[in-house]
């Protein structure tokens, strides 16, 4: 038996991956443990998961603060609150507890979210070998080619961040934190990313890890029997971080699908109700769906191109219609449209007419549907969270050689 730790941001998206991997790895007998926020990741992981708190400065509290500030900053406003107030702070915050973790549990691995900083700083301290999880694809573009200046101030911040805490300096200038030279885990296909020629050997792409996580319910069609009686079905969200400030795209969303010979579940805040005028009775508003457990009765997505969103409704092969707002979600939006699997509309100007065409498309265009289909086979094919465990126990024997 392995020891394998794995450590994660307080962001659902990129700890709901790691969940499915982890059960894997101890169903085949190996000790997992997840080291990240308490009050966040704990409430994510399943009953009886061996949890290790990641603390420092920064507590389930004071996180809440943080996300309220970055909401609403998009374009350069949001990369750098990313990057200054976030990623950096944090990983500086939370080194310490991640390397007493690291001292007590002993384990043969660590298993690093790219935005999990401190994990792979840790690892270089202790040289304990990591493996990269690559919860969204958008790092894998290189999405900052384009840009050298903020690229070159990415990777200043990065090289400065493992000195301060205490990496020798020519280490630090080698490779970069966010990908491991050994493994990095790319939970998506070719099918959706497009070609990887230009990524080396150590990305393995797994495809979307889905089963594992704590269920989130079951969908009770009785509650939602006035929804459930019509077709074709659209959910409508734009996630748990983004939902506050989508006030006007929910507007949008309910006038251009108000009537229309369709359902409409919009999963948005309490006052969005407000919005639907009085006897429609094809859009529901609700404050929360167990998702993946909607899909398979769902014909299109409506979402903010969140990395996990969009892959659970392609592993249903379900199309998209894709609202980027912000960090890595315009570069997701644009592998979807790549795919022929949804259709792109803009997140702040789109209009009720337009919004409408799209879904409009993504429920009754045979090649959205054929698209979507290709990347669900994909996923099938690149085994999800049992690639995944196999990757990573193909990595522990190297270690253990």
């Amino acid at each position: 038996m392995s020891r394998v730790l794995f450590v994660v941001p307080p962001l659902v998206g990129h700890v709901n991956p790691t969940v499915a991997v982890g059960a894997e790895l101890a169903a085949r007998g190996h000790g997992v443990a997840w080291a990240g926020l308490p009050g966040v990741v704990d409430g994510l992981l399943p009953p009886g998961a061996n949890f290790v708190p990641v603390v420092g400065s920064l507590d389930a509290t004071a996180f809440a603060a943080l996300q309220e500030r970055s909401r609403g900053l998009r374009g350069p406003a949001a990369l750098k609150f990313l990057w200054e107030d976030f990623l950096v702070p944090y990983a500086r915050a939370t080194a310490g507890d991640v390397l007493r973790a690291v001292e007590a549990g002993r384990p043969d691995v660590l298993v690093v979210d790219q935005q999990a900083l401190a994990g792979a700083v840790v690892a270089r301290l202790t040289g304990v070998p990591w493996v990269t999880t690559a919860t969204t694809s958008a790092e894998l573009t290189d999405p900052l080619a384009a840009l050298p200046k903020v690229d070159a101030w990415v990777r200043r911040q990065l090289h400065d961040l493992q000195v301060d805490l205490g990496v020798d300096p020519t280490t630090a200038a080698r490779g970069d934190l966010r990908s491991s030279e050994r493994l990095v885990l790319a939970f998506t296909t070719e099918a959706l990313f497009g070609p990887a020629d230009h990524l080396g050997p150590a990305v393995r792409f797994v495809g979307p890890a889905i089963d594992g996580r704590r269920p989130g319910g079951q969908v009770d069609p009785a509650r939602l029997a006035e929804w459930f009686c019509r077709r074709p079905r659209v959910l409508v969200s734009l996630g748990t971080v983004s939902a506050e400030a989508g006030d006007r795209f929910f507007g949008v969303a309910v006038e251009a699908l108000a009537g229309q010979p369709l359902a409409a579940l919009v999963v948005a805040p309490r006052r969005v109700a407000d919005l639907v005028p009085p006897g429609v009775g094809n859009v529901r508003v609700v404050g929360h769906v167990p998702q993946v457990a909607l899909l398979p009765h769902l014909d299109a997505v409506v979402c903010h191109g969140g990395h996990n969103t969009v892959c659970e409704a392609l592993a249903h092969g379900v199309p998209l219609v894709v609202a980027p707002i912000r960090d890595d979600q315009p570069v997701v939006a644009d592998q979807v449209v790549r795919a022929g699997a949804g259709r792109r509309v803009r997140f702040g100007r789109v209009q009720p007419a337009e919004l409408l065409e799209a879904v409009t498309a993504a429920v009754s265009d045979p090649s959205l549907r054929r698209g979507a289909e290709a990347v669900r086979a994909s996923f099938a094919r690149a085994g999800g969270a049992v690639a995944a465990a196999d990757a990573i126990e193909e990595e522990l024997c190297e270690v253990a050689r």
